[in-house]
């Protein structure tokens, strides 16, 4: 999406494809599933692009097969609770940057989009998706817990816990169905709708439009970084306990069936 620019942390990167508008675009091969740095470099990217002052919507974008495939399993595995501690922070920063962005956030999303991907586009400001896409929280089969907080902006209270018990995922279309999802298209044209609805919202008085993103976010009725927070607790409880390691070496050796 347009000319782009590279964050320090490969694989996080900024374009300018319209006027008004700022594309912060993933590309972590080969799911999309985000190291602990990677993490706080999105939050870092997506940050800056709000603060520009030239900007009056921010895209969330990502390359590949999927959108975003969660946290990076493998250096948890390798790295232990430093690892773990680390992805908590760094999820947590990430998915508030997109929350309090300074100006509203459009989520691309394309193919799966799991985990911490629930957990970026729970907090954006809209969503346009292809029709291949796919949501759900997998945690409790890779041995975590944790944005409930966000699937519950997604979806009704009764199928969040449904799905989070379950580990199922939903379409596109079917969140289009519950109202959190604001157009399907086929995927080519991802990119196009996206940045269509991205320049509808830029075209708004920049002042203004900081002061809507500001009131909306005052009159949330969840504080979404509060709730996150204590669902976190849980997922250190849980590797402190010995259970979530026990589940992430059983999802481990299924993987590698």
């Amino acid at each position: 999406m347009g000319v782009s620019t590279s964050s320090p942390e490969k694989g996080i990167s900024v374009s300018s494809p319209a006027d008004g508008v700022r594309v912060v675009t993933v590309d972590v091969p080969p799911v999309n599933a985000l190291p602990v740095r990677g993490w706080f470099a999105l939050a870092d990217a997506v940050r800056a692009a709000g603060r520009d002052s030239g900007a009056r919507c921010v895209v969330l974008a990502a390359e590949g097969r999927g959108f975003n495939a969660g946290v990076d399993i493998k250096e948890i595995q390798a790295r232990g609770r430093g690892a773990l501690v680390g992805a908590n922070r760094g999820c947590f920063e990430a998915f508030a940057a997109v929350y309090e962005c300074e100006v509203p956030v459009v989520a691309a999303v394309q193919g799966f989009c799991l985990g911490g991907g629930v957990g970026l586009v729970g907090n954006a400001d809209a969503i346009v998706a292809s029709e291949d896409a796919t949501f759900g929280l997998p945690e409790l089969d890779r041995g975590a817990l944790g944005a409930a907080t966000h699937l519950a902006r997604l979806v009704p209270q009764h199928l969040m816990r449904t799905l989070y018990y379950t580990s199922r995922t939903v379409s596109a279309a079917e969140l289009r169905a519950h109202g959190s999802v604001w157009r399907v298209v086929p995927r080519p044209e991802l990119e196009s709708a996206a940045l269509e609805l991205a320049r509808e919202i830029a075209a708004k008085d920049g002042e203004l439009i900081r002061l809507a993103k500001a009131a909306l976010n005052g009159i949330d009725p969840v504080d979404v970084r509060r709730s996150y927070r204590f669902e976190q607790g849980f997922t250190f409880e849980a590797d402190l306990t010995g259970v979530a390691g026990r589940v992430r070496d059983d999802f481990g050796k299924e993987a590698t069936e």
